[in-house]
């Protein structure tokens, strides 16, 4: 009797009918090598975000200073092409990075400075202004007492002075951790060249070279684009927010254009502390709440636009991505390094897709047409 392939013969069966083949039929199982590879590479990540949280003080300004870096090495290569020594360009292009870095913080040291020195008067004039809500919160407070719950609401106070000493401890990096991020900036820049070809020869397999070269290649340019990109944008959303400052009577517009353009280098967090910020100066330096709202709800329409709409179109899809994998990454490396890690959120999350392009391509079976 003739047996069609994918069938087989029972032995018992006297008749011969032919059955199924079950290999094809049995549902897809983890064989124990691929569970124990799964669970030592969870070990793996565990285990270095361990070390990268305990060894902050050395991780964050060598990786800050490696992307950083990074980014800047196209500059570096524009000066080396125009016959300057790579040593010099890096220097040079960190003291111009730096002076930069250093004039945006004066712009907003000042009214920081100013506002910290008034800080028990803007606190008794924003309490003052804060009576506006107490018609909700004692709404609030008749549906909490209808439901059943707490009898009263806890009373609206301002929190006190003594949480600006530990906050600028958070944020200022110490001596120390400076020096070891510009020293290793100026390094990495000037000899990133050899350090490129040295990881390249690293691989005996020509393929592995030039797939090496690959990535070190596109990490370097888009790095580089993003850096570009989002600093030419921060800088239109810092000018637009410091002209609306100035058009609605702000106090110090330029310090607050200089504020919003450097938080809007973080994701998400940026923007919404920004506009926080707006709100607070505008309801005190403003009599009724509207005024005081105007500068804030015009930053929030500039962001609108430059989130939905500038953005995406100078970025385009090639740097375009996904709002989940930004947020996690956001969320991740905030909790891991603070500010400096929610600002190295982005570039990071670049790096591990292209990383995953080149050594995990997608070979997934395509979908069935119709």
């Amino acid at each position: 009797m003739r047996v069609l392939p994918g069938e087989r013969l029972m032995s018992d069966n006297s008749e011969g009918a032919p059955l199924p083949d079950s290999r094809s039929e049995l549902p897809p199982v983890i064989r124990r090598t691929e569970f124990v590879a799964i669970a030592l590479m969870g070990l793996l990540l565990i285990a270095v975000g361990t070390v990268l949280y305990v060894a902050k003080a050395f991780f964050l300004p060598v990786v800050m200073a490696i992307v950083a870096g990074t980014m800047l090495s196209p500059a570096a290569s524009f000066l080396e092409r125009r016959r300057v020594p790579r040593a010099l360009g890096a220097v040079l292009i960190v003291i111009a990075v730096t002076t930069v870095v250093a004039f945006v913080v004066a712009l907003i040291a000042a009214p920081v400075m100013e506002w910290g020195s008034r800080l028990p008067e803007l606190g008794a004039q924003l309490k003052e202004k804060a009576h506006v809500f107490d018609r909700p919160l004692a709404l609030w407070k008749e549906l909490q007492t209808m439901a059943g719950g707490s009898d009263g609401l806890p009373s609206l106070s301002l929190p006190k002075v003594e949480w600006v000493q530990p906050t600028l401890e958070f944020l200022s990096p110490t001596f120390a951790e400076f020096l070891l991020f510009f020293a290793t900036l100026i390094l990495f820049v000037a000899s990133w060249r050899d350090l490129r070809r040295a990881m390249i020869m690293n691989f005996s397999d020509r393929d592995a070279r030039l797939r090496t070269l690959r990535i070190l290649n596109e990490i370097e340019v888009h790095l580089g684009n993003y850096l570009l990109t989002v600093t030419v944008i921060n800088i239109g959303v810092g000018v637009a927010t410091g002209i609306v400052c100035a058009a609605t009577g702000m106090p110090n517009p330029a310090g607050l254009g200089a504020l919003a353009a450097t938080l809007n280098f973080i994701p998400i967090i940026g923007p919404v502390a920004m506009f926080a910020v707006l709100v607070v100066v505008g309801l005190v330096a403003f009599p009724t709440l509207g005024g005081g709202l105007m500068a804030a709800l015009a930053f929030g329409g500039i962001t609108f636009m430059e989130g939905h709409f500038v953005t995406p179109t100078i970025i385009g899809r090639r740097l375009a991505l996904n709002a989940l994998a930004v947020f996690i990454a956001l969320a991740f490396w905030t909790w891991l390094w603070g500010p400096m890690g929610a600002f190295l959120s982005s570039p990071l999350l670049i790096v591990a897709l292209i990383l995953k392009e080149h050594l995990l391509p997608e070979n997934s079976p395509q979908l069935p047409q119709g």
